[in-house]
Protein backbone atom coordinates (compact mmCIF):
# COMPACT_ATOMS: atom_id res chain seq x y z
CA UNK A 1 0.00 0.00 0.00
CA UNK A 2 2.66 2.41 0.85
CA UNK A 3 4.67 1.90 -2.66
CA UNK A 4 1.71 2.72 -4.39
CA UNK A 5 0.96 6.35 -2.41
CA UNK A 6 4.49 6.75 -3.11
CA UNK A 7 4.08 6.35 -6.20
CA UNK A 8 1.21 8.73 -6.53
CA UNK A 9 3.07 11.43 -4.88
CA UNK A 10 6.17 10.95 -7.12
CA UNK A 11 3.51 10.87 -10.39
CA UNK A 12 2.03 14.20 -9.05
CA UNK A 13 5.29 15.82 -8.04
CA UNK A 14 6.27 14.63 -11.62
CA UNK A 15 3.65 16.04 -13.59
CA UNK A 16 3.88 19.51 -11.57
CA UNK A 17 7.43 19.76 -12.31
CA UNK A 18 7.10 18.73 -16.36
CA UNK A 19 5.17 22.14 -16.51
CA UNK A 20 6.60 24.27 -14.49
CA UNK A 21 10.15 23.19 -16.23
CA UNK A 22 11.30 21.68 -12.98
CA UNK A 23 12.79 18.46 -13.96
CA UNK A 24 15.85 18.44 -12.05
CA UNK A 25 14.19 19.57 -8.98
CA UNK A 26 12.28 16.78 -9.19
CA UNK A 27 15.08 14.46 -9.58
CA UNK A 28 17.04 15.82 -6.59
CA UNK A 29 13.72 15.67 -4.34
CA UNK A 30 13.46 11.89 -5.46
CA UNK A 31 16.94 11.14 -4.26
CA UNK A 32 15.70 12.74 -0.90
CA UNK A 33 13.04 10.90 0.03
CA UNK A 34 14.47 7.49 -1.16
CA UNK A 35 17.47 8.68 1.23
CA UNK A 36 15.50 9.25 3.92
CA UNK A 37 13.18 6.01 3.27
CA UNK A 38 16.59 4.25 4.01
CA UNK A 39 17.31 5.99 6.36
CA UNK A 40 14.01 5.06 8.25
CA UNK A 41 13.97 1.59 7.58
CA UNK A 42 17.65 1.01 8.78
CA UNK A 43 16.22 2.83 11.82
CA UNK A 44 13.70 0.58 12.40
CA UNK A 45 15.45 -2.68 12.06
CA UNK A 46 18.31 -0.95 14.88
CA UNK A 47 15.19 -0.98 16.75
CA UNK A 48 13.81 -4.12 16.16
CA UNK A 49 17.45 -5.96 16.90
CA UNK A 50 17.53 -4.01 20.30
CA UNK A 51 14.53 -5.10 21.22
CA UNK A 52 15.05 -8.64 20.54
CA UNK A 53 18.28 -8.27 22.57
CA UNK A 54 16.52 -7.03 25.84
CA UNK A 55 14.32 -9.83 26.05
Amino acid sequence: MRNRLYTFYFAVIGIIAFFTHEIVTFLMLGFVIIALHNINSTLKDILKNMNEKKQ
